[in-house]
C-alpha cells in the first residue's frame, strides 16, 4: 500500500498497520509522518518504544531481538528502524526480509529511509518492506505546487491568502519546507483567522529561501526568468562555487540535446530519459518540452557558451562569471 504524506492522517484515523516505511528526501514531511504514526500508536496502546539506527557496524541481530522481546510493563511495542544511508548492506538486507516475514500485531515498526534510486527500490529487502507495510513517500514539493501547499497549511489554521500573497510566500521560502512551516505558524500567531493581506504578510515574513544549484535547472527549463535571476543571486550570496553551477547547467543542456537527437532518430522518450538519467515526472516533462522547443543550433550555441564560461572560471578568459552564468540561463530560457 502506498500513501502520499497528505493521506496519512485519514489512513491512521481508520486503521493502524504493523509496518510503515517513510521514504523520501523532504525532512518536514518525514518528521510529521513519523510523529503522526507515533501518536496513533500511543493511542492504540503501543507504549514501549525502541529506536535502532543502522549505521556502520550495526548488529542486525538487534532488530530480530527487539521484535521478539516485550517489556513487562507494556504488551505492545513500537520499533523505529532508521537507515540514514539507505543501504542495509549484505547482512541487513536478509535481516529485513526475515523480519518482515514474521511481523506480529503487538509490534508496530517504522522504517525511515532517504530517497532511494531505482536499483535500491528493486532489492529484495525494499520489496519486502513495501509488500508487508504501508509506504509513505515524502518527496520534495515541486516548485509549481508550493503555493497550493502553503494554502493548504494556512487553511489548517483557518487562514487564506490570494494568489499574489501565496506566490510571495513561495518565493520567500523556496526549497525549505521547514522554514515555510515556521513562517506559516508565525502568521497564525500574528494574525487572526480569515484573509491575509499582502502588505502585512510581506512585512512579517523573513526571506528564508534556501537556494539549491540542482534546482536551478528547473527554472532554466521552465523559462522562468525572474526565478533564474533570483536563484543565481541567492547562490552567489550564499557562496556557492561557480564550477558546480556550470556543471549542473551544462549537464542539463546536454541531456536536452541528447533527448532531442534521440527523438529525431526514432528512439522512445522513456528509453532516452533512462539512458540520460532524466528521472522524475516533472523533470522529464520539462526536458521533453525543452527538446521540442529548442532549435538544435541554439543548443549547440548554449554548450559553446558553457565552454567559454569554463575558461573564464579557470582564469583563461576575461569576464564576469556570474553575469555569464545568468546570460547562459537566459539564452536557454528563451
Amino acid at each position: 500500500m502506498q500513501l502520499r504524506a497528505e493521506e496519512l492522517d485519514g489512513h491512521l484515523a481508520r486503521n493502524l498497520a504493523v509496518l510503515y516505511v517513510i521514504h523520501g528526501d523532504e525532512p518536514l514531511q518525514s518528521l510529521e509522518a513519523a510523529d503522526a504514526i507515533r501518536a496513533a500508536a500511543r493511542a492504540k496502546g503501543f507504549l514501549e518504544r525502541e529506536v535502532l539506527t543502522a549505521e556502520r557496524g550495526f548488529d542486525w541481530k538487534q532488530l530480530t531481538a527487539s521484535g521478539a522481546s516485550l517489556s513487562l510493563f507494556s504488551s505492545k511495542k513500537l520499533i523505529e528502524l532508521r537507515i540514514p544511508g539507505g543501504k542495509p548492506g549484505t547482512e541487513g538486507g536478509p535481516a529485513i526480509v526475515e523480519y518482515c516475514a514474521h511481523l506480529v500485531p503487538d509490534v508496530l515498526t517504522i522504517v525511515s529511509l532517504p530517497r532511494l534510486d531505482r536499483k535500491s527500490q528493486d532489492t529484495a529487502w525494499f520489496k519486502a518492506l513495501t509488500h508487508k507495510g504501508a509506504l509513505i513517500n515524502t518527496l520534495q514539493v515541486e516548485r509549481a505546487q508550493l503555493p497550493r501547499w502553503i494554502a493548504s497549511r494556512l487553511a489548517r489554521q483557518k487562514q487564506k491568502a490570494d494568489a499574489a500573497t501565496l506566490q510571495f510566500l513561495a518565493d520567500s521560502v523556496e526549497g525549505n519546507l521547514l522554514a515555510a512551516h515556521q513562517e506559516i505558524q508565525k502568521l497564525g500567531l500574528l494574525f487572526p483567522p480569515g484573509e491575509l493581506a499582502f502588505d502585512p504578510v510581506c512585512s512579517a515574513v523573513l526571506n528564508v529561501a534556501r537556494y539549491d544549484a540542482f534546482k536551478l535547472n528547473e527554472a532554466m527549463l521552465a523559462g522562468d526568468k525572474p526565478r533564474l535571476a533570483r536563484m543565481l543571486d541567492g547562490l552567489k550570496s550564499e557562496g556557492e562555487a561557480p564550477p558546480k553551477i556550470l556543471w549542473v547547467l551544462a549537464e542539463e543542456i546536454r541531456a536536452v540535446a541528447k533527448v532531442q537527437a534521440g527523438v529525431a532518430a526514432g528512439e522512445s522518450l522513456q528509453t532516452l530519459y533512462r539512458n540520460n538519467r532524466v528521472w522524475g515526472d516533472a523533470r522529464q516533462r520539462l526536458v521533453g518540452e525543452a527538446a521540442r522547443r529548442m532549435k538544435t543550433a541554439a543548443l549547440g550555441q548554449a554548450l559553446r557558451h558553457a565552454a567559454r564560461i569554463d575558461r573564464t572560471v579557470k582564469g583563461l578568459a576575461r569576464g564576469d562569471v556570474w553575469d555569464e552564468l545568468l546570460q547562459l540561463c537566459l539564452r536557454f530560457a528563451r
